[in-house]
């Protein structure tokens, strides 16, 4: 199996594990691979974002070993891996779709066409055009960037005298993009985010899961929190919507994150991602139904039917750690008694080391904000609702302003 961009260990190191329980493992990473050792056979270090750089490593592995299947978590690797995995000629979604999963504007598109219920979206390359936006679509608005992630760049517009610095705002997220550096100007979903895993094999998609979202402060859209409950009453409802989608995308094989807001009740569709979803997600789906989603996503790339059967059915929830206020990171510290004596506690990780300067937004964003994160476990998202509360009364993150 040929894993491209593995990412960081904290994050998606439990991906890298999993694959490598069940296969043999080939990596194309940008850095000699350090904590990767003891989960790969072999490797290539190249610069992932050169074309010519990435399918060079590409074809050396493939001269070495028989490459069954291409896969990537990576959210900005889709397109590249999909672009190899046609020059090897190896079965993968097509380099078009995964632009149009990339591309929020061609998404919307797609999404209208085929009669996914959506938002009212419009490109802006200038604070003019944002303007006649949002005449067209009426406040509140969403400004974003066209080909982002992350909710970088990403802010809630209530009122035309916040226009120019939001747009300011999303065109900085915007810039940071490879693929294209438009900003959308889209209407504003008023209702709980939530996001849906899916799995799809031969152009049938299955919703294994609903992950439930905690956001920040308004006007941006900080993913604090998510929890996944094996018996989430929400899946029935908005498994379809999320397969239809997915459909619209184009999308034949692999594991999407497809998000959206429940706005009176019904699903709206926000975005899919045609990946593994972030922030620990696909290790909740793990620990709350047994369904093993980098597993999957390794045997799909190979075309083989996935194994969907829950293992178990309980919940799992992980919240992220910020400080109150931007600044230097004096304290960053858990109760010890408590975390040693509480099995359900499943993970404590620190990302930043006292000293370190965290950056909220606007001036920052989730990633130079956050400090860490911990998960937990229980019987229902109720429980874990309750867990998460009493390890956050035995946590501390502190910081003072910068001098």
């Amino acid at each position: 199996m040929l894993v491209v961009a593995p990412g960081d260990r904290t994050y998606r190191g439990y991906c890298l594990e999993q694959v490598a329980a069940a296969y043999d493992v080939v990596l194309i990473t940008g850095t000699e691979p350090s904590w990767e050792k003891s989960f790969i056979v072999d490797h290539v270090v190249a610069d992932l974002d050169d074309t010519t750089a990435l399918f060079a490593a590409g074809r050396a592995l493939a001269e070495r070993h028989e490459i069954a299947g291409i896969v990537t978590w990576s959210e900005w690797h889709l397109v590249p891996t999909a672009r190899l995995a046609r020059a090897l000629g190896v079965a993968a979604n097509s380099v078009e779709v995964m632009r149009a999963c990339r591309n929020k504007a061609t998404a919307r598109t797609l999404f209208a066409r085929h009669g996914v219920p959506s938002a009212a979206s419009m490109k802006a390359r200038s604070l003019v055009e944002a303007g006649l936006a949002t005449m067209t679509i009426g406040y509140p608005v969403v400004i974003k960037p066209a080909a982002f992630a992350g909710s970088i760049g990403v802010i809630r517009v209530d009122r035309a005298e916040a226009l120019p610095d939001a747009f300011q705002f999303a065109a900085a997220g915007a810039d940071q993009s490879r693929e294209d550096t438009a900003v959308l100007v889209e209407e504003y979903l008023d209702g709980p985010e939530i996001s849906v895993e899916c799995v799809t094999h031969r152009g049938v998609t299955t919703a294994v899961a609903v992950t439930r979202k905690f956001l920040g402060p308004a006007p941006y859209f900080e993913e604090t929190g998510h929890t996944v409950d094996a018996h989430d009453p929400l899946l029935p409802q908005v498994g379809p919507v999320a397969a239809a989608a997915v459909r619209a995308l184009g999308i034949t094989d692999g594991i999407q994150h497809v998000e959206m807001r429940l706005v009176d009740g019904r699903p709206r569709l926000i975005e899919v991602n045609a990946r593994i979803g972030g922030d620990m997600i696909g290790r909740l789906v793990h620990l709350a139904t047994g369904i093993d989603l980098p597993r999957i996503a390794a045997d799909l790339a190979t075309g083989r039917a996935p194994d969907l059967t829950p293992a178990h059915g309980r919940a799992a929830g992980v919240r992220m750690l910020y400080p109150a206020a931007s600044g230097v990171l004096t304290v960053r510290r858990i109760t010890q008694p408590f975390a040693a004596c509480t099995p359900w506690l499943r993970e404590v990780t620190w990302i930043r080391e006292v000293g370190d300067q965290l950056v909220l937004p606007p001036e920052g964003d989730l990633f130079t904000g956050r400090a860490g994160f911990y998960i937990v476990t229980g019987r229902d998202t109720a429980e874990v609702n309750e867990r998460l509360d009493l390890v956050a009364e035995e946590i501390a993150v502190e910081t003072r302003a910068a001098r």
